[in-house]
């Protein structure tokens, strides 16, 4: 088999987005429009694999010196794949992509792979290659994940905390106002780690006006201010948690406990898997025991951001 490799540039971008769309383990966050809000922070190296005319697969990848990075502007990465895409021809690609990194200077290959929950098809070709290629796994991440059609019961806490919620008369809605949300994530943020949101208020605008279906914000609110709240993103087979946070008085009200719970038994109809986010820092070796247990006391189990690295 005969791979090309073709750097991306603008002109592919509608037949970037077809394929991801129909491929089987891409989300939106691989889309040109979501990659590309942040393209002033890195340095896109973004790859299409072809056989003759047939695309077989993308990499979302950015360049830093003389490492590809599949995209450090993501949570997860790695080959996105049509569905009738063999394990040989992942093989294939792989050994053409070192060849072709080598060509071109790139001596470091550092490989995120997209967690399994995300596929929409049974997808893990890449890990094998991983395997082939003498990866070194540099990084897992745990992250949290309910499995819809077959929830475990909510711990004693956590029922509790709703249960205080409802009887305190908080309301629960969508909202498209992202301000006031992001002025309670903000200053908790800041807080508690002198930090900003990965978006800013703009950026998070911008991508709910291009995406508007697939990125939502609910929040908890009393007295008619908002006290909680949680943006979710629409992974496919995945309701992803990308923020949520609570104000002084939401905390104190199980505001946020009551919100998840609306979202799991309400607004999950046709997904398989409600995710919480990862709970590990320092590439997986430091694990925050409170916050993890927390998301299993919804009924959250562990999921691994896995990644990988070839030195070529």
């Amino acid at each position: 088999m005969a791979i090309e490799i073709v750097k991306y540039n603008a002109a592919m971008k509608n037949e970037w987005d077809r394929f991801v769309d129909g491929s089987k383990n891409g989300t939106f966050l691989f889309k040109r429009d979501y990659m590309e809000y942040h393209a002033d922070r890195f340095t896109d190296y973004s790859l299409l694999f072809f056989e003759g005319n047939k695309l077989l697969g993308l990499l979302p990848a950015n360049r830093k010196d003389d490492t590809l990075f599949s995209h450090q502007g993501l949570t997860y990465g790695g080959l996105v794949m049509n569905f009738k895409i063999t394990a040989t021809a992942v093989l294939e690609i792989f050994t053409a992509l070192l060849h072709y990194l080598r060509s071109v200077g790139i001596f470091r290959l550092v490989y995120k792979c997209i967690p399994h929950i995300y596929h929409r098809y049974p997808a893990e070709e890449d890990l094998y290659a991983m395997f082939r290629n003498n990866a070194r796994l540099m990084a897992r991440n745990l992250s949290t994940a309910v499995l819809l059609e077959n929830r475990l019961r909510y711990n004693e806490s956590r029922r509790h905390s709703v249960k205080m919620a409802h009887n305190m008369g908080i309301a629960v809605r969508e909202s498209s106002d992202f301000e006031p949300f992001w002025k309670v994530l903000t200053e908790n943020l800041q807080e508690r780690y002198g930090v900003n949101p990965v978006h800013s208020l703009k950026e998070i605008i911008y991508l709910k006006e291009r995406f508007p279906e697939k990125i939502r914000l609910f929040e908890s609110r009393k007295n008619n201010e908002t006290i909680a709240g949680c943006v979710i993103y629409d992974g496919g087979p995945v309701m992803h948690v990308q923020y949520s946070s609570a104000s002084h008085v939401g905390k104190e009200c199980g505001a946020s406990d009551m919100l998840f719970s609306y979202l799991i038994e309400n607004r999950c109809a046709g997904k398989k898997y409600f995710e919480f986010g990862q709970s590990t820092e320092e590439n997986g070796f430091f694990l925050n025991e409170g916050l993890i247990s927390y998301k299993e006391g919804f009924g959250g189990r562990g999921i691994n951001y896995d990644i990988y690295e070839i030195i070529l």
